[in-house]
């Protein structure tokens, strides 16, 4: 498969997948909110902070892209198309009778509180369900996580669920909360 490499833009951000000239930008995101993160995210390898990290990780991500396994977008702020605001993962694709995708998210610290998040995943699922057509994404927060209870909710997520145990984040276990958005104008692919 070879498809055109999405660019997704509305009036304040900009989506797409990372290229190596990004690197520096996503690095230093990844340091100033690295406390932010933490919080909610699995722990890092050592390696995190790395150019080569980053440089493989770009590679593999377009790599998954294109073989329909993966889209991992990062939220750029439209004025300079620099400035990494945050990213929005569809990862694990599951196509056959179920086409869905597990949906990640997270946005910097300083840019929360001003509808970024909902702008930018308005932005992503559209293209998820217009253009890669998913029937359903699937998207998880912590019972505490309030901000992205509201964001999913804003979007018309539905939650289906309680998981105890069900993500492991610095070293515990942790309960979520279990949502999902199904797409009403999903067709069988054309074959």
């Amino acid at each position: 498969m070879n498809r055109p490499l999405p660019y997704l833009r509305s009036e304040r951000v900009l989506l797409r997948l990372a290229i190596d000239e990004d690197i520096s930008q996503i690095i230093a995101f990844y340091r100033e909110n690295a406390a932010h993160f933490e919080k909610v995210s699995s722990s890092k390898p050592d390696s995190f902070y790395t150019n080569e990290f980053w440089t493989q990780k770009i590679k593999s991500s377009r790599e998954d892209f294109q073989a329909d396994r993966s889209c991992n977008f990062f939220v750029f702020n439209m004025v300079d198309e620099l400035t990494v605001l945050g990213f929005v993962n569809f990862f694990s694709f599951i196509r056959g009778a179920f086409h869905a995708s597990i949906l990640g998210y997270g946005l910097a610290q300083s840019a929360q509180g001003k509808g970024l998040m909902t702008e930018a995943l308005t932005l992503a699922i559209d293209f998820a369900f217009d253009e890669l057509n998913l029937h359903r994404i699937m998207a998880n927060h912590s019972p505490t996580n309030i901000r992205s209870a509201s964001v999913l909710r804003r979007l018309n997520f539905v939650p289906e669920g309680y998981a105890r145990d069900y993500l492991l984040v610095n070293g515990k276990w942790q309960d979520h909360v279990l949502n999902a958005l199904s797409n009403s104008r999903w067709q069988p692919p054309q074959i």
